[in-house]
Protein backbone atom coordinates (compact mmCIF):
# COMPACT_ATOMS: atom_id res chain seq x y z
CA UNK A 1 0.00 0.00 0.00
CA UNK A 2 1.39 3.49 -0.82
CA UNK A 3 1.14 6.26 1.83
CA UNK A 4 2.26 8.83 -0.52
CA UNK A 5 1.50 9.05 -3.84
CA UNK A 6 2.47 12.71 -4.62
CA UNK A 7 6.18 11.41 -3.33
CA UNK A 8 6.13 8.30 -5.71
CA UNK A 9 4.54 10.93 -8.40
CA UNK A 10 7.86 13.27 -8.08
CA UNK A 11 10.76 10.47 -7.73
CA UNK A 12 9.22 8.81 -10.35
CA UNK A 13 9.59 11.97 -12.86
CA UNK A 14 12.85 12.93 -11.25
CA UNK A 15 14.65 9.15 -11.94
CA UNK A 16 12.96 9.24 -15.14
CA UNK A 17 14.74 12.48 -16.31
CA UNK A 18 18.07 11.54 -14.66
CA UNK A 19 17.57 8.35 -16.77
CA UNK A 20 17.00 10.48 -19.65
CA UNK A 21 13.50 8.98 -20.68
CA UNK A 22 11.43 10.85 -22.93
CA UNK A 23 8.16 9.82 -20.77
CA UNK A 24 6.91 8.65 -17.82
CA UNK A 25 3.78 6.64 -16.75
CA UNK A 26 1.77 6.86 -13.74
CA UNK A 27 -1.28 5.94 -12.00
CA UNK A 28 -3.79 8.87 -12.30
CA UNK A 29 -5.49 10.96 -9.63
CA UNK A 30 -7.18 14.68 -9.60
CA UNK A 31 -4.30 15.88 -7.68
CA UNK A 32 -1.86 14.53 -9.97
CA UNK A 33 -3.19 15.63 -13.69
CA UNK A 34 -3.29 19.39 -11.73
CA UNK A 35 0.11 18.82 -10.68
CA UNK A 36 0.66 18.07 -14.36
CA UNK A 37 -1.04 20.79 -15.39
CA UNK A 38 1.06 23.63 -13.59
CA UNK A 39 4.30 21.93 -14.51
CA UNK A 40 2.99 22.13 -18.10
CA UNK A 41 1.97 25.95 -17.75
CA UNK A 42 5.11 26.73 -16.06
CA UNK A 43 7.32 24.63 -19.20
CA UNK A 44 8.92 22.17 -17.58
CA UNK A 45 7.48 19.00 -19.15
CA UNK A 46 6.66 19.22 -22.69
CA UNK A 47 2.85 17.69 -22.20
CA UNK A 48 0.49 15.37 -20.37
CA UNK A 49 -1.94 12.72 -21.49
CA UNK A 50 -4.41 10.60 -19.89
CA UNK A 51 -4.60 7.13 -20.93
CA UNK A 52 -6.99 4.47 -20.50
CA UNK A 53 -5.61 1.07 -19.70
CA UNK A 54 -9.14 -0.73 -18.96
CA UNK A 55 -8.51 -0.19 -15.04
CA UNK A 56 -7.85 3.15 -13.42
CA UNK A 57 -5.92 5.28 -16.24
CA UNK A 58 -2.63 6.40 -16.51
CA UNK A 59 -0.82 9.56 -16.59
CA UNK A 60 1.70 9.84 -19.06
CA UNK A 61 4.34 12.46 -18.80
CA UNK A 62 6.65 13.86 -21.55
CA UNK A 63 10.16 14.90 -20.25
CA UNK A 64 11.41 18.31 -21.27
CA UNK A 65 15.43 18.37 -21.91
CA UNK A 66 17.72 21.46 -23.25
CA UNK A 67 20.95 20.63 -24.27
CA UNK A 68 20.57 17.16 -23.10
CA UNK A 69 20.28 18.10 -19.71
CA UNK A 70 16.66 17.58 -17.60
CA UNK A 71 14.43 21.29 -17.48
CA UNK A 72 13.56 19.76 -14.18
CA UNK A 73 16.71 20.15 -11.66
CA UNK A 74 14.74 19.60 -8.58
CA UNK A 75 12.09 18.05 -6.91
CA UNK A 76 11.20 17.99 -3.53
CA UNK A 77 8.20 16.87 -1.60
CA UNK A 78 7.54 19.67 1.22
CA UNK A 79 4.17 18.93 3.28
CA UNK A 80 3.93 15.10 4.13
CA UNK A 81 1.06 12.77 4.80
CA UNK A 82 2.94 12.57 8.83
CA UNK A 83 3.48 16.05 8.04
CA UNK A 84 1.77 19.08 6.76
CA UNK A 85 3.08 22.20 6.05
CA UNK A 86 1.07 24.66 5.61
CA UNK A 87 1.48 29.12 4.32
CA UNK A 88 -0.48 32.32 4.68
CA UNK A 89 -0.21 33.69 1.12
CA UNK A 90 2.51 36.39 3.03
CA UNK A 91 5.07 33.52 3.77
CA UNK A 92 4.88 32.08 0.82
CA UNK A 93 8.54 30.76 -0.28
CA UNK A 94 10.33 31.94 -3.08
CA UNK A 95 12.12 29.41 -4.68
CA UNK A 96 15.94 30.67 -6.52
CA UNK A 97 14.38 34.16 -6.57
CA UNK A 98 11.61 33.47 -8.89
CA UNK A 99 13.03 30.62 -11.26
CA UNK A 100 11.52 27.98 -9.67
CA UNK A 101 8.13 27.10 -8.14
CA UNK A 102 6.03 25.83 -5.15
CA UNK A 103 2.78 24.04 -6.00
CA UNK A 104 0.25 25.18 -3.32
CA UNK A 105 -3.01 23.91 -2.89
CA UNK A 106 -5.44 25.85 -1.57
CA UNK A 107 -9.02 26.48 -0.93
CA UNK A 108 -8.97 27.56 -4.88
CA UNK A 109 -7.39 24.60 -6.29
CA UNK A 110 -3.78 23.73 -7.23
CA UNK A 111 -1.77 27.14 -8.20
CA UNK A 112 2.00 28.43 -7.86
CA UNK A 113 3.46 30.31 -5.27
CA UNK A 114 3.05 33.57 -7.06
CA UNK A 115 -0.77 32.67 -8.31
CA UNK A 116 -1.17 32.43 -4.40
CA UNK A 117 0.81 35.76 -3.51
CA UNK A 118 -0.94 37.56 -6.60
CA UNK A 119 -4.72 36.64 -5.36
CA UNK A 120 -3.91 36.74 -1.56
CA UNK A 121 -4.26 32.93 -0.53
CA UNK A 122 -2.89 30.61 1.22
CA UNK A 123 -2.48 26.61 2.00
CA UNK A 124 -0.49 23.49 1.42
CA UNK A 125 2.88 23.61 0.60
CA UNK A 126 2.92 20.52 -1.76
CA UNK A 127 6.47 20.33 -3.71
CA UNK A 128 9.06 22.47 -5.02
CA UNK A 129 10.11 22.61 -8.32
CA UNK A 130 13.38 24.55 -10.16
Amino acid sequence: MMTDPIADMLTRIRNASQAKHKRVDLPVSRLKKEIARILKENHFIHDFKVLDDGRHGVLRLYLKYYEDKPVIRSLKRVSRPGRRIYRRADEMPRIRNGLGLAIVSTSKGMMTDRQARSHKVGGELMALVW
